[in-house]
């Protein structure tokens, strides 16, 4: 059997903080989404900036608790700026009989990177049937 790369977790339209261009790189999380979204510090992640539709990838450094904090360090803060609304996201390699059954974990977060309900319910395009996520 072989392998496939998944979708395994996001924060899903967090609002940057801060901007760091003089920090030697990555990607600061609050250390409350970081657990909740099941991101370890120095995991790769993906950014996809919703504001200006670019995309990057880093990794990932904790943050103070309960801070809110999502803050670009290094050369991607050309690329991301205070304000702006980012999906972050990480892959993971699942075999591919535990594949068709698994389910990727979701947070959502308000403006200020709270998080939202739990319980999170994804949106799929037109005529298509909702799918609950834990």
């Amino acid at each position: 059997m072989g392998f496939r790369r998944m979708f395994k977790s996001k924060i899903h339209r967090a609002t940057v903080t801060q901007a760091d261009l003089e920090y030697e790189g990555s990607l600061t999380i609050d250390t409350d989404l970081l657990e909740k979204a099941d991101i370890l510090p120095w995991e790769e992640v993906h950014i996809w900036n919703v504001t200006n539709g670019s995309r990057l990838t880093t990794y990932a450094i904790e943050g103070p608790r309960g801070s809110g904090t999502i803050c670009i360090n290094g050369a991607a803060a050309h690329l991301v700026n205070p304000g702006d609304v980012v999906i972050i996201a990480t892959f993971t390699d699942i075999e591919e009989s535990a594949a068709r059954n698994y389910q990727p974990t979701v947070v959502l977060v308000d403006s200020s990177n709270k998080i939202l309900d739990p319980a999170y319910t994804e949106t799929p395009g037109p005529n298509l049937p909702l799918r609950k996520f834990s």
